[in-house]
């Protein structure tokens, strides 16, 4: 995993934070004084390209809808069938 480099107390502090929202709008808030609009904006686009790959779509459909780059489709589509699990984990979930 390559997020085991960052893992510590401070991401734990943090991931621990994001466990205690409660509500979308809660959500909204935090991760309005936590990101910026572009940050936020890449956050968005990967899920909706992992939700839509997952789904079945083909690539260009999903550069299509999301307007997500060839790169990004690649890299999410890597995390899928090679990765942690954690775009499967919550999806499943949302099902």
């Amino acid at each position: 995993m390559q997020i085991d480099k960052l893992r510590g107390k401070e991401l734990d502090d943090l991931f621990e934070g994001i466990l205690k929202l409660e509500s979308v709008e809660e959500c909204y808030h935090f991760f309005d004084d936590l990101c910026t609009t572009n940050e936020l904006v890449s956050l968005k686009q990967r899920f909706q390209v992992a939700k839509m790959m997952k789904e079945g779509y083909t690539y260009s459909k999903v550069q299509e809808e999301t307007g997500a780059s060839s790169a990004t489709v690649s890299r999410v589509k890597r995390c899928l069938d090679y990765g942690s699990e954690g775009y499967h984990t919550i999806i499943d979930r949302m099902e």
